[in-house]
């Protein structure tokens, strides 16, 4: 389970970003997408989302790209111990770095030689662009959700999911679903998105299906879902149906308990 102590009350959103209490009622929810998240609103309990500095969150989520958190994490610690000077601009700081002693520092997160030249580029861009990580941050947390994500999408290295990473954990926005690949995954594999559904087309279902006060916590729970419960190979329900929350939601698209195999939605015979 989470290692992170429980609070007293289960909210969606967070004051503090901006965001509203949610009710998780699966009885009352008005779509399938809304009902899982109310059952995940059951057993896990979301963090105040927004509210974080928007460049940090930027360089945490390139960081995290293709690897666990469990080896992202060292890195951007090390990353802050070396370049995050309270006098100064974290951007600033990375768009001086020297690119082999940034890469050296962020070596535990994997693909590091690809993401310091990456994460260089994202710090110029911001010096450029805004002048400094706080008027970066200022943007992200004052303007248009669609103007901020049209924008990231525009720098390289930022895809869907870390803009709205960047939009959901700095500015708070509601009616942001981030799709990780425990977010495609499960969604598909409880028949909720198509099959065949790219990690756009499940956004687009969630943010249509999910109600907007919901959305951040149904993206970080689901995550928590997927690494207790529905992982890529070995999901619960492969060996017993009864050992999943949600085996009663899930149309296990994919999963042949019989055979014990797993593969893709896109992959399953009809």
């Amino acid at each position: 389970m989470c290692d992170d102590p429980e609070p007293a009350v289960n909210i969606s959103g967070g004051t503090e970003g901006g965001g509203s209490a949610a009710a998780f009622d699966p009885a009352t929810a008005d779509t399938r997408a809304e009902a899982v998240v109310d059952r995940l609103g059951e057993l896990y309990w979301q963090k105040t989302y927004g509210g974080r500095d928007a460049f940090t969150c930027l360089v945490r989520t390139i960081l995290s790209q293709n690897t666990s958190d469990k080896a992202s994490q060292p890195a951007h610690d090390a990353l802050l111990e070396r370049y995050d000077d309270a006098a100064g601009d974290l951007a600033d700081a990375i768009a001086d770095a020297e690119r082999s002693e940034l890469a050296e520092t962020i070596s535990s997160a994997g693909l590091y030689n690809q993401k310091s030249e990456i994460l260089i580029e994202a710090a110029e861009w911001v010096r450029e662009e805004f002048g400094s990580a706080a008027e970066f941050d200022a943007f992200v947390k004052g303007e248009e959700p669609s103007t901020v994500r049209e924008t990231l999408l525009s720098v390289r290295g930022v895809g869907p999911k870390t803009a709205d990473c960047v939009l959901l954990f700095a500015g708070g926005r509601e009616g942001v679903f981030p799709v990780d690949t425990h977010v495609h995954r499960i969604y598909r594999r409880m028949g909720i998105a198509p099959p065949d559904a790219d990690h756009e087309g499940v956004r687009a279902v969630l943010e249509r299906d999910v109600p907007a006060e919901k959305c951040g916590f149904g993206h970080t729970a689901t995550i928590q879902f997927g690494r207790e419960y529905c992982t890529a190979r070995k999901p619960a329900c492969l060996e017993d149906p009864d050992a999943c929350p949600l085996g009663d939601r899930c149309e296990q698209v994919g999963v042949f308990p019989e055979p014990g195999e797993v593969v893709d939605p896109a992959d399953a015979s009809d």
